[in-house]
């Protein structure tokens, strides 16, 4: 028998705010109504905006980054009704494609204003800044990143299924506890993003429902046990993912589409952002969540990943001790930002601006490792790089480097 077409069970509109499109959310909540269904073992497709439901544009000025509305985010597609999904059951999730829409064939790295969403640097690149990627088949190159071109590693940042009213209750609870507790230390950062019914948007929900879902509704910005905002790289084509299911028909929800990823995706909006289409088929290892002891969603890495042989990333090591000489007992969020300062540091002397390289080591193809983490009192972290990416020669030479970038990424109008 011949194959039937692939469906597109849910499409989106580029031309159509985010929050008129009902078969988008973005909140987890059981009470989410499904936008669609599907039956295990069908391969269907579903259409994705990029993260910020279209807020970004393909301009030369970050001041759209720098006024994102982060209330809104992230613009989920679904969630999707899996037939036959019981809670206790295991989703399986094969992702077979992920490809740009057709009609924007571009996406967008950024950094976020320290005031507005901030990053893993923003102590050293507090304001916004932007870089528009182009696409070409497989590669992508920037305007604002001049000298490099490489392949995506194309994958979701976002994938989960819908919270039961029990488990959305518990992240609620500790959540809020968690900023209790720094608010009462003095904490003058955010450490949790709690419901917040400015922005929320709840899909087909109306009335009372969508009240509900957006005063109870969890933020979609971290992962959690169900999946979530996971940001994995290697999610990607050939991948499968096993998630836990909560409620009866899953709910399947997918978003935040990346072009490509550093390890860490350390600028917040640290991957190339875009609206897609994936590709995916779904199947139930029933009771699974008991059966393989499953607390947090597992998964196994795509086949398909962009190769640079082994020695040709230049790699930078960082430890516990902080750019003013301070030591930390195992940190590896300091060691972290160590590699990726010493990066920075060392492409700056080709030309390059630090806000460039901060989006650059976002969203190329590097590879972030912990070495080790057993010897008192400092972590190691590696951050390589592939040379390859570049158009120019950049390992370590006698005498240093010329410089050879001139132009900068998007900036404000500030």
């Amino acid at each position: 028998m011949p194959k039937e077409a692939i469906r597109t069970a849910v499409k989106v509109d580029l031309n159509t705010p985010a929050w008129e499109q009902p078969q988008l959310h973005n909140r987890w909540h059981p009470d989410v109504p499904f936008s669609c269904k599907v039956k295990p073992g069908e391969v269907f497709k579903l259409e994705c905006l990029d993260w910020t439901g279209g807020q970004i544009g393909n301009n030369d000025s970050a001041d759209d980054i720098k006024n994102a509305d982060l209330s809104r985010i992230h613009y989920l597609t679904g969630p999707v009704e899996v037939e036959g999904a019981e809670a206790g059951d295991v989703l399986v999730v094969e992702i077979q494609d992920v490809q740009p829409l057709d009609e924007q064939p571009w996406g967008y790295c950024a950094i976020f204003d320290k005031n507005n969403g901030g990053g893993f640097l923003d102590s050293h690149y507090p304001n916004a800044a932007k870089a528009i990627w182009d696409f070409e088949g497989i590669f992508c190159s920037s305007r604002h990143i001049p000298g490099v071109r490489f392949p995506g590693l194309i994958h979701p940042g976002i994938m989960g299924c819908k919270p039961s009213a029990e488990l959305l209750a518990e992240w609620n609870r500790r959540e809020t506890e968690l900023v209790g507790y720094h608010a009462s230390i003095g904490t003058d950062r955010t450490v949790a993003n709690l419901p917040l019914t400015k922005g929320a948007f709840a899909g087909a929900a109306e009335g009372d429902l969508a009240a509900k879902i957006a005063e109870e509704g969890a933020r979609t910005i971290p992962p959690r046990e169900h999946g979530g905002n996971c940001d994995i790289k290697n999610l990607s084509r050939g991948s499968k993912s096993y998630l836990p299911v909560y409620v009866d028909g899953a709910g399947l929800s997918v978003g935040d589409l990346h072009f490509s990823q550093g390890d860490g995706e350390i600028s917040f909006c640290g991957a190339i952002e875009m609206a897609g289409v994936i590709t995916l088929k779904c199947s139930l290892i029933k009771k699974g969540v008991a059966d393989l002891s499953m607390k947090n969603p597992m998964y196994i890495p795509g086949p398909v990943e962009p190769h640079y042989g082994p020695s040709r990333y230049l790699t930078f090591e960082g430890i516990s001790v902080d750019e003013n000489g301070k030591q930390h007992f195992l940190d590896v969020n300091v060691a972290y930002k160590q590699s990726c300062l010493q990066l920075i540091e060392y492409f700056k002397k080709f030309g390059y601006t630090g806000e460039q390289l901060y989006i650059l080591l976002s969203c190329a193809p590097v590879q972030g490792h912990i070495a080790a983490i057993v010897d008192i009192p400092n972590s190691c972290t590696t951050l390589g790089i592939p040379v390859d990416i570049f158009d120019f020669e950049c390992l370590p030479v006698e005498g240093g480097f010329k410089k050879i970038i001139e132009t900068n990424c998007a900036l404000t109008s500030e």
